[in-house]
């Protein structure tokens, strides 16, 4: 068996110790695919059934709710309930629902009364109605020999589900004491601030979000959120399609996995649906709203007489009477958090225009209020963004086997928050996680609020007539969509002009996660008539880029009303709380506060108005900041395993790239001041393909050398060799006389421009620079930044943006880089390209003034005219072959052709033709003359000799009629 290629020269005991790393690959690789190779999950049985439970409290007639059990392998074992989302029906939880039983519990989901196959009407999770309901299926699942039980009639159960269906577990936990756990996801506290919120307070709770959330009458209506949700109770109920998980920490997106249970996966298809004009009835109707079933002349569908009011009442003032604020309360779990005692697990989405991070602070702190055990998980999804992917639902499978079974570790009350990043190159986000010890406030140190000075004078905005142009900060339930594009994401943030006004900080000197809600104090005064509703105005909080592109976190918005302002004209000052988001603001980038009249997902005022907007004096934005370590998600064996392969994968090249690396240090003493020799130098390709072939020759200290050659001819496969970039076939190349291989020390000699060079274009050219040296790990003082500059020529255009740069200050600014740290040795690949004269004018003097401080240029280039002018010595490839190499003048005169400038042309002619020169031309008084094998300077002496006056003689070919001729003699070879 042959040996290993890149071994054949390795002494014998190097040899062993590679073997043996190699087998220790191969049997990582084995316990890899050994440990993907478990058994399979345990079967689920499944039993479809009909419930029966009351269509009113004390009515006698019956409604029909739509069921299935999911039977573990072993029982008797705790049950959890799984309701869905708004929208959705039991088909939507399928998935989650199989996953939680294959853990081991008895699971049962539904479709809630007015979706799905189920019969009634849609209540909002009235404690009457959907909690009652709940409560029926708990009395039964008491019942079954398959549940465990705490008592007569007291199921061992849990709760989970997301929107919707979260908030039903709330409102079920704080009216049954049977339930023993709850796991609610992107879910609400208060509905009416969830749909009217007014972040118009001042002040905040300790994650920075609002301190009371009770319902406030003059909030401001999220209209479009509102109109999807009535639009798709109205229309009939989806069956539950597939939804999109969010982002996890080391977890790629699954798109193919089935949607909707944990949040996300409805209400977001809701509200795509109800975007895309859908709405048409699914399912089994069963009972109508008033006036008969869904359809023409019943605007309230599937909802009951009292939604259908507060909805009209809403929406056609944009405020609520006191029966809607009645009734929202009523359906909301704030109205029973005092009452939770059961452990807690809340997860909301960091990516939620619906009900935000703010929705899930206020329900931790009800419950710890009320002594319950509350743990806070936000992560990178939501309504806008997906729902939890299976490493968060493996969380909540946790929470509930350690609340339920006792299995596992306790999962405490910590809090953890994801940090999401910028996309990588496969299109998903990087996100990292975080853990605190506690929530902010609750068994821990409020947040810390670091402030952060806004700059801004007073600015005017305008209400316009209607509201309309509105900007625009996002579509409902697309949002996420958006984010995947830096196109889409500037078409969803549109701001109309003379409607907002701007207060920016200074650039970030480092780092600053923001995790909460910041809080500002604003002065605002009207000029002239305010509208009989009060003043409306937004505000957003921007994260800006170096280059200016603006980033709005999450599409948060802050409505804000204002009741009243003083006619006089006198300013008000109102503290304004800004949407809680999770965001690192990289050191550079500044924050923008932005304040708008209006907002396309928002009821506003149509009565047009203008006011005057300021920083409240001393005033700076205080940002929340929660500490907290970043964490993994366990151990993921077959990754962890991966990772050791790759690693001692990694071990066995290092160890021969370093017996290479030990060789390249080996000098040859003879070629220490030698810049460049090159020995029978080839590299071939697979399949026959060489790009260069035996090639020779020398470069010497002080020379300016030309590598010619047409396209194809091997001159950049030979730069990219001399590099270390590619490894050549055979032969050898020194340089200072040592042997170049890929990283070997002596390439830190070379400074190099090899196809092109990138730049970084919202930097100036001077920081660009900077970044690249401080990327060599050398040290500043040795970068000759000031004489890499003067002698590249770019004047103060190097303290200007490269964006703003032309095609010629860029390729000065790659040469500059490339004599950064004043190399002995500059290697150019096609350095003109893309120049106009003047410019290429202006490289040739750059080159050679370079090349005047001693040190040695190559030059790869196909202007054969500036080569000429520039460079001091050639060497012409053709086919990957060398085909001449010299002194420029000399190659130019090898072919006999020469000049002569005297002062009787005719004779001059005619005295060379006798002397046996027979092709000889005249212009004015240059006699140009094909010498075959005469010296130019016998040919002198034979025209001084006839009386004829030679006033200059030199030699007639220009480099290009070289070039051709050698590459046309070498071609038909």
């Amino acid at each position: 068996m042959p040996r290993i290629p890149l071994l054949r020269d390795t002494p014998p005991r190097r040899r062993r110790v590679i073997a043996l790393a190699l087998v220790a690959v191969i049997a990582a690789a084995g316990v890899l695919v050994w440990s993907q190779t478990g058994e399979e999950a345990s079967p689920v049985r499944t039993e479809d059934a009909t419930v029966e439970v009351a269509a009113a409290p004390g009515s006698p007639d019956r409604v029909r709710l739509d069921t299935t059990l999911y039977l573990p392998e072993v029982t008797p074992a705790p049950a959890v309930l799984m309701p869905h989302g708004f929208g959705g029906s039991k088909n939507s939880v399928d998935a989650d629902a199989r996953e939680m039983a294959e853990r081991g519990f008895v699971v049962l989901a539904w479709s809630a009364r007015g979706f799905g196959r189920s019969t009634g009407q849609i209540a909002l999770n009235d404690p009457d109605y959907e909690v009652a309901d709940a409560q029926r299926l708990l009395d039964n699942l008491a019942q079954r020999p398959e549940v465990r039980t705490d008592g007569p009639g007291d199921p061992r159960v849990g709760v989970t589900g997301g929107s919707y269906g979260g908030a039903l577990s709330l409102l079920l936990a704080g009216i049954d004491k049977r339930v023993d756990s709850i796991a609610p996801v992107i879910t609400y506290n208060d509905l009416g601030q969830g749909l009217i919120p007014n972040s118009a307070t001042p002040a905040t709770s300790a994650a920075g979000t609002p301190a009371e959330n009770a319902f406030a009458p003059d909030g401001v209506f999220k209209r479009s959120w509102a109109g999807i949700f009535f639009s798709a109770g109205s229309g009939g109920a989806s069956s539950g399609e597939p939804g999109n998980e969010a982002p996890e920490a080391g977890q790629e997106q699954d798109d193919d996995a089935p949607g909707g249970g944990m949040g996300g996966g409805q209400d977001s298809a809701a509200a795509a649906g109800a975007v895309a004009g859908a709405g048409q009835p699914g399912g089994q109707a069963g009972q109508g709203g008033p006036g008969g079933p869904p359809g023409a002349g019943n605007p309230c569908g599937r909802f009951t007489e009292a939604v259908c009011r507060a909805y009209a009442d809403v929406a056609a003032t944009g405020k609520a009477g006191p029966e809607t604020l009645e009734l929202l309360h009523r359906v909301s779990p704030v109205s029973v958090t005092s009452n939770i005692t059961a452990p807690t697990l809340l997860v909301q989405g960091e990516r939620d225009t619906l009900f935000g991070l703010d929705q899930s602070d206020a329900t931790a702190r009800q419950i710890a209020a009320a002594g319950g055990k509350v743990k806070s998980i936000w992560y990178a999804g939501g309504h806008d963004g997906g729902r939890p992917g299976p490493k968060l639902r493996a969380q909540i499978a946790d929470w509930m086997a350690f609340h339920l079974k006792g299995e596992g570790s306790d999962p405490g009350t910590g809090f953890t928050y994801d940090v999401q990043g910028a996309l990588r190159a496969d299109g998903a986000p990087s996100v990292r996680t975080v853990e605190a010890a506690a929530y902010p406030g609750i068994g821990a140190p409020p947040a810390e609020r670091r402030q952060i000075p806004l700059l801004g004078q007073e600015q005017p905005i305008v209400n316009p007539p209607g509201g309309n142009p509105a900007a625009v900060s996002g579509i409902p339930g697309l949002n996420g969509v958006a984010a995947s594009s830096s196109r889409l994401a500037g078409l969803f943030s549109v701001e109309p002009p003379g409607q907002s006004a701007r207060f920016a900080s200074a650039p970030v000197d480092s780092q600053v996660l923001v995790t909460g809600s910041s809080t500002v104090r604003l002065r605002v005064a009207a000029n002239g008539p305010v509208p009989p509703e009060g003043a409306v105005l937004f505000a957003k909080l921007y994260d800006a880029s170096q280059d200016g592109t603006r980033t709005l976190p999450g599409n948060a918005v802050a409505p804000i009303r204002i009741p009243a302002l003083p006619a006089d004209g006198s300013a008000t000052e109102v503290t304004v709380t800004l949407p809680p988001i999770v965001r690192p603001v990289e050191s550079g980038h500044s924050l923008v506060l932005v304040v708008s009249t209006t907002d396309q997902a928002y009821a506003t005022p149509v009565q047009p108005a203008t006011y005057r907007v300021s920083l409240a004096e001393g005033s700076a934005l205080e940002v929340p900041v929660v500490p907290g370590t970043a964490v993994s998600a366990g151990w993921p064996v077959g990754q962890v395993l991966g990772i050791a392969g790759t690693l001692i994968a990694a071990l066995v090249v290092a160890v021969i790239a370093g017996i290479r690396r030990k060789r390249s240090h080996v000098l040859d003493e003879d070629l220490a001041d030698t810049p460049l020799v090159i020995e029978n130098l080839t590299k071939s390709y697979p399949g026959g393909l060489t790009a260069v072939k035996d090639l020779s020759f020398r470069v010497e200290p002080g020379q300016v050398l030309g590598l010619l050659g047409p396209n194809g001819a091997g001159k950049t496969t030979t730069l990219r060799m001399l590099m270390g970039l590619i490894s050549p076939s055979s032969g050898t190349i020194r340089v200072f006389g040592h042997t170049v291989t890929s990283g070997a020390p002596v390439l830190s000699r070379i400074g190099s421009f090899v196809e092109g060079s990138g730049f970084l274009p919202h930097l100036s050219g001077q920081d660009n620079l900077r970044l690249y040296w401080d990327a060599t790990g050398r040290p500043a003082d040795k970068a000759h930044f000031t004489e890499a500059l003067e002698i590249a020529g770019l004047g103060d255009a190097v303290h200007r943006k490269v964006r703003t740069y032309s095609q010629g200050m860029r390729q000065r600014l790659a040469i500059a880089q490339a004599m950064l740290g004043l190399p002995e040795l500059l290697v150019l690949d096609e350095p003109a390209n893309g120049l106009d004269p003047p410019q290429i004018h202006q490289m040739r003097e750059v080159l050679q003034r370079y090349a005047a401080t001693g040190r040695t240029v190559v030059v790869s280039s196909h202007l054969l005219a500036e080569v000429e002018q520039t460079c001091t010595h050639v060497v012409v490839m053709h086919r990957g072959r060398l085909v001449a190499a010299g002194e420029v003048n000399d190659i130019v005169a090898a072919g006999g052709e020469a000049t002569f400038r005297v002062d009787r042309p005719d004779a001059a002619a005619e005295t060379l033709r006798e002397a046996g020169v027979s092709d000889v031309d005249i212009e004015g008084r240059l006699v140009h003359a094909d010498l075959g094998g005469m010296e130019r300077a016998d040919a002198v002496a034979v025209l001084v000799k006839a009386g004829i006056a030679v006033e200059q003689a030199g030699p007639r070919r220009r480099l290009e009629d070289a070039f051709l001729q050698l590459v046309g003699e070498e071609a038909n070879a």
